[in-house]
């Protein structure tokens, strides 16, 4: 049986791919679907399960570097990303916050704020090893 696909999907650019499948599975608990590396050991395609939810993952060239990367070398990225709050991130809802969080930090996802009850559920904000943004939400 061919698999499914849901209708959004966000795709996401790794410096070391592998690398960030490995984390990605021991720090939010993503499922690996598919996992495509060259010859010269990077990702050409990944994909990744959470809960109902696909992401797809590579590392597009060499010469590519990531949010975190970017920030150690450019002013106006580390002004952007000085705040707490998920810029060009991806929200995934969890069955139990407080768990995942816990995950996260033992991992050693950088984590932008702590658990918070909002009007849609007890969420936290992290960034993942190489600087990407995620929310994490139960639903209240």
């Amino acid at each position: 049986m061919e698999p499914t696909y849901p209708d959004v999907i966000p795709m996401i650019a790794y410096e070391d791919g592998p690398k960030a499948m490995d984390w990605l599975a021991e720090a939010f608990g993503f499922r690996e679907r598919a996992r495509m590396v060259g010859a010269d050991g990077r990702l050409g395609h990944g994909e990744m399960e959470a809960g109902e939810g696909l992401i797809m993952l590579a590392t597009p060239t060499p010469d590519y570097r990531g949010p975190k990367t970017h920030r150690e070398s450019c002013d106006q990225a580390r002004t952007w990303s000085s705040v707490p709050y998920i810029i060009d991130g991806v929200l995934v809802y969890v069955k139990d916050a407080r768990e995942h969080y816990d995950r996260a930090r033992k991992a050693g996802a950088t984590i932008l704020s702590e658990l918070e009850q909002g009007s849609d559920g007890t969420r936290y904000r992290a960034e993942d090893l190489e600087g990407h943004r995620w929310m994490f939400i139960q639903r209240g």
